[in-house]
């Protein structure tokens, strides 16, 4: 079975995925040699099956919201049984835009484990040993056993928590191993970066000006009483009262990749004007995105890094 990238998203995050997948293509020598899928959740009903209902997450029973910005996330787990559980994939986030031929980690030699990825950042990684699966290179021969519906339903039945679920803490340790941190660059970005992970969701470029449509966690370990605060607002005013707006975001570098990833998209046809135009109106793109598009310098020709020209740092 032929290698495949896997982009997970939603009705929400659909134009981040689309650049993911021009900026794939736009950097890989070896496009013949692989496919790449954007799995949106709106796609399996199992997700609005559950609307509105509770699900247990890192020990807080929270509602299911398909509205929510990260609904997507249990798809991360579905690549092995969409490649019948033969050969290798990679699956994304879609706020991750490489800068690098995705071929080289696609194509790597795993030496048998199962699961290669890096570790989160912060409190995450150091603390709850949290590995991100927002990128992961997977040999779905060894991942039988992962059946993101089940998985997905146990967490109604509270029998599952999502938290250990979507940090792999429930895999054997020796079925992982890691990757360089480049491959999945955690809002920075250099000329080492392979790819960039606007993980910072509060600032992801094309939301800039738009309600704060996530929800944050509800468990702080180091300072219980943030917790409680975060709850009790929740309840008593909804899920995303007093969460102000999505803010610029500080790298103007970062931006521009994204945005000169747009332009590409929307000359070559892949999005459209009235596609972006209807994302703004369903307030999924900044309101401002056709005006940023027109003030973005194009990139410099693949393969060549995008920061690899000076007026780009400008």
């Amino acid at each position: 079975m032929k290698a495949c990238v896997f982009i997970q998203t939603n009705h929400k995050q659909i134009t981040g995925a689309i650049v993911a997948e021009h900026a794939l293509r736009r950097y890989s020598l070896h496009n013949d040699k692989f496919d790449v899928q954007i799995m949106n959740s709106r796609d399996y009903p199992f997700f609005a099956a559950r609307e509105g209902q509770e699900y247990l997450r890192d020990g807080v029973k929270r509602t299911w919201l398909n509205d929510d910005l990260q609904s997507f996330t249990p798809t991360r787990f579905m690549p092995p049984k969409l490649m019948s559980y033969e050969g290798q994939a990679v699956v994304i986030d879609p706020d991750i835009f490489a800068a690098s031929d995705i071929w080289e980690l696609l194509s790597r030699d795993m030496h048998g484990k199962a699961i290669m990825c890096r570790m989160r950042s912060g409190p995450k990684g150091l603390i709850d040993k949290c590995m991100a699966s927002s990128v992961m290179l997977l040999d779905c021969a060894k991942l039988q056993h992962w059946d993101a519906e089940k998985k997905f339903e146990a967490m109604f039945d509270f029998t599952q928590d999502y938290q250990p679920w979507i940090c792999l803490r429930e895999e054997p340790r020796d079925s992982i191993d890691f990757f360089e941190s480049e491959w999945n660059d955690f809002d920075k970005f250099t000329l080492d970066t392979k790819m960039l992970h606007t993980t910072r969701r509060k600032t992801q470029p094309w939301k800039t000006g738009l309600p704060t449509d996530w929800r944050p966690a509800e468990r702080f370990r180091l300072f219980p009483p943030a917790a409680w605060v975060m709850r009790a607002r929740r309840k008593l005013f909804g899920e995303y009262a007093f969460l102000g707006n999505y803010k610029q975001h500080p790298d103007k570098n970062q931006e521009n990749f994204f945005f000169g990833l747009l332009k590409e998209c929307l000359n070559e046809g892949t999005v459209t004007e009235e596609f972006l135009r209807n994302e703004m109106a369903q307030n999924h793109v900044r309101h401002d995105a056709l005006q940023v598009l027109d003030n973005t310098p194009d990139l410099p020709p693949p393969p060549l890094h995008p920061l690899s020209v000076a007026s780009q740092s400008a």
